[in-house]
């Protein structure tokens, strides 16, 4: 896949041969026809989004939609494959510009959606659009987890998980895409869905807010997923952008975070069979990087300060910690060596939230 989102790209996701690099196939994240969906009103959880539809059918008709071409959708992070029914999951980011949606009337599409494909020819399978015209930044880009969950009927399902930076962890049937449930809000949500103003209009979560691209980590024993959520109040600001061509960036105004307001973190339990928050635990700063998960019942998580924990997987509570010097931003991995099991991370810090730099990988033994 491609980022760019932020400069006009049209984002993409290409399969190519292992042994010879031959590209076999390609699929756009912006189909060249139909991107304008079905002027969708409400998001994933049915709130009402403040669009003016007729206005945008307006712009639509007047600029036409070769806009397809600059309108964004970039793939950030791996996608999930099933192997039984040969299908690839991903998810996609925001559209072009960020915030001036004049640009771009319709519902974007596949911006911020789960998108299933057919692994051996690229076709189209199905799509779950969350937020539809996006103008807050809140794209889909926490990588895909394929596993089982109850549905509405209490029966197990396979299914497809997303933790969104609307702060919800969304669980889809892995056929259909049906939204099967959402999660209880993990962290704040204030004044959704308010529109960008020249002046400034505060909702959370900010455009950093819920999960970004960090990976959520599944304990299938104890029916939980474990999310890394950041909370950073902010002010959406809008201004007329055209498309500046080359690689400019091309937001359409800006976002800005709130001085005088606490910025902090929050891991997350959520019961994958009901949606409600199991525990949580806040941090000082916001939560980049990802959650790893052991089947002896711990969960590791990492925070931009170098401190490196571990939880009870049930309870939430801390068992443990580490200070790795610099910022632990990238999910820890675990592995056996003749029998022993290991935890490796690295801390080497976060430019975007501007955590401590570091070059360490570290490795830690469990009893």
């Amino acid at each position: 896949g491609t980022n760019g989102g932020e400069y006009g790209i049209r984002g993409f996701l290409k399969a190519y041969d292992a042994n010879d690099g031959k590209l076999l196939w390609t699929f756009n994240t912006i189909p060249e026809k139909g991107h304008e969906g079905v002027w969708a009103v409400n998001d994933a959880t049915g709130r009402n989004m403040h669009r003016d539809i007729e206005a945008e059918k307006k712009q639509l008709a007047t600029a036409g939609g070769d806009f397809y071409k600059t309108l964004g959708g970039g793939v950030w992070m791996a996608p999930a494959i099933d192997k039984e029914t040969n299908t690839v999951f991903f998810v996609v980011g925001n559209p072009s510009p960020d915030l001036y949606g004049a640009e771009r009337p319709g519902d974007n599409l596949y911006t911020d959606s789960i998108v299933a494909i057919d692994l051996n020819s690229g076709a189209y399978k199905w799509h779950f659009q969350y937020v539809a015209h996006d103008v807050w930044d809140l794209d889909a880009v926490s990588p895909v987890i394929l596993t089982e969950a109850a549905g509405k009927d209490g029966k197990m399902r396979k299914v497809a998980i997303h933790g969104g930076k609307t702060g919800h962890v969304y669980v889809h049937d892995r056929a259909t895409g049906e939204l099967i449930r959402f999660s209880e809000p993990m962290i704040p949500q204030e004044n959704m869905w308010v529109l960008p103003t020249k002046e400034g209009a505060r909702m959370l979560p900010g455009a950093n807010g819920g999960v970004e691209w960090s990976p959520l980590a599944i304990n299938p024993k104890l029916r939980l997923a474990y999310a890394a959520n950041l909370h950073q109040p902010m002010t959406y600001h809008v201004e007329e952008a055209k498309y500046p061509g080359g690689s400019k960036l091309w937001l359409g105004g800006a976002f800005k975070v709130i001085p005088s307001e606490k910025q902090s973190g929050r891991l997350v339990a959520v019961n994958i069979d009901t949606g409600k928050v199991a525990w949580k635990f806040d941090t000082e700063q916001p939560l980049i990087g990802g959650v790893l998960a052991t089947a002896g019942n711990l969960v590791f998580n990492g925070e931009g300060n170098g401190l490196f924990r571990a939880f009870d997987a049930k309870t939430g509570k801390m068992l443990w910690e580490y200070q790795c010097g610099a910022g632990v931003n990238a999910p820890a991995v675990s592995y056996m060596v003749r029998g022993k099991q290991y935890v490796a991370v690295a801390a080497g810090g976060n430019t975007q939230i501007d955590f401590k730099r570091g070059n360490s990988v570290i490795v830690f033994a469990l009893p």
